[in-house]
């Protein structure tokens, strides 16, 4: 029987190429906060701190210069693949918004046929808004109700189950989507979800073939459906993008593709030999430009049980890690978590636990108790509510030192 090379790259390969592109592979001081996200990719934000992470990982940046960087507009949190929200390089703002626009459309219709919500009333709402806010002055969402008076219909009882008080909230969104409007956070943190109003004029430009080669030169070698993914946008529409892009595939037969410039870089490019450890937020780039856990996972590591999880549930068959992850040259080699309590950083290595591992570790524990105060997933990532995962990974930690490589 005849067999065929497997057409991929080795896998210790592509993770180390990846963590490169990241800027994971050692830190670029020096580099403003829009320079990292222009080279490695658009941070997504949730109200935790992953944006802050990413940015420290990357280029040692301390959460003055980022929030900083944040009230020059040099990067901006606006709707934008799949109308999820990111952290933007100035540079990208248009494409944002442009990539993103088809999002509200689902939130009117839905507005339309549960909550009688017509797309004309939001309409009006929106030109009642644009007329009360202006480009200098922030206004609280309860400001903009008061001064727009009745443009702002109560939906009641259907409105609250639903999540919406009043029709506010979608011409806030529509107008954001539009770059008319965009949102201040309250003191000027990435790390929160409290945010005050402003006008803008900010202009939405670019196509699907645009973010297919910002994409790929941030996540490459990525596939068609990794793309799809990170999008939202249709197979149709994701496929005529990667072509007018003038993708390639890393090796006859793969559906790993690059923008042609890098496969000469990538064909003779080599995994360290010596292990870089940088500690991120699980919803950081390196795992979701392409969401697929098990390619930074070790098969061992794959397997183990989650911490703090039912029985049965294994780390490698969850979408996103449920907790903090510490990379090794693109392989996940740790598990992390901030105990606000004792101002330390709770760990639980894959790996043994080396000088390096704990220097890491050091770094990032005396940032986020300096900087940040808190690691926070998510907006609603309480200490109290982390307590669990807390626990269960330093009981892990302290059971014994995994075998492994370091």
């Amino acid at each position: 029987m005849e067999h065929h090379p497997h057409p991929d790259p080795p896998v210790d390969k592509l993770r180390a190429w990846w963590s490169r592109r990241q800027w994971l592979d050692g830190p670029r001081t020096g580099a403003s906060a829009a320079e990292v996200l222009a080279a490695t990719g658009w941070a997504r934000s949730v109200g935790g701190a992953a944006p802050y992470l990413g940015l420290f990982a990357r280029a040692g940046l301390g959460r003055a210069a980022v929030d900083a960087a944040v009230a020059r507009l040099e990067v901006h949190e606006l709707p934008a693949a799949r109308g999820c929200t990111y952290v933007l390089p100035a540079g990208d703002f248009a494409l944002g918004l442009a990539v993103g626009a088809a999002a509200p459309a689902g939130e009117l219709a839905a507005a339309d046929k549960h909550l009688g919500v017509g797309r004309d009333e939001v309409e009006k709402l929106c030109l009642a808004v644009e007329q009360v806010l202006s480009e200098d002055e922030p206004l609280a969402p309860a400001a903009i109700r008061e001064a727009v008076g009745d443009a702002v219909r109560p939906l009641g009882e259907p409105g609250r189950k639903r999540g919406l008080t009043t029709t506010l909230p979608l011409a806030l969104g529509l107008m954001r989507s539009r770059g008319r409007i965009r949102r201040v956070p309250v003191n000027g943190r990435l790390d929160q979800q409290r945010y005050d109003y402003v006008g803008w004029d900010q202009p939405a430009a670019g196509d699907a073939a645009d973010l297919a080669r910002r994409y790929f030169a941030w996540a490459g070698p990525a596939t068609l459906r990794h793309f799809r993914w990170f999008s939202g946008f249709t197979a149709a529409t994701a496929r005529r993008a990667v072509a007018e892009a003038g993708l390639v595939p890393v090796a006859p037969g793969s559906e790993l593709l690059l923008p042609p410039g890098l496969t000469e870089e990538f064909a003779g490019f080599e995994v360290p030999d010596e292990p870089h450890h940088t500690l991120l937020a699980g919803i950081d780039g390196i795992h979701l430009l392409h969401r697929e856990l098990p390619r930074l996972l070790d098969p061992a590591d794959a397997a183990r049980p989650l911490p703090a999880g039912r029985a049965g549930r294994v780390f490698g068959g969850e979408a996103d890690p449920q907790t903090h992850v510490v990379l090794d040259r693109g392989r996940i080699v740790g598990l992390w978590e901030y105990d606000t309590e004792r101002a330390e950083i709770v760990l639980l290595p894959f790996v043994p636990l080396d000088d390096a591992l704990r220097e890491a570790v050091a770094r990032t524990e005396a940032f986020v108790r300096d900087d940040l105060g808190d690691a926070r997933g998510f907006s609603l990532d309480s200490p109290k509510s982390r307590a669990p995962r807390i626990a269960a990974l330093r009981a892990a930690g302290a059971a014994a030192q995994p075998a492994g490589r370091a």
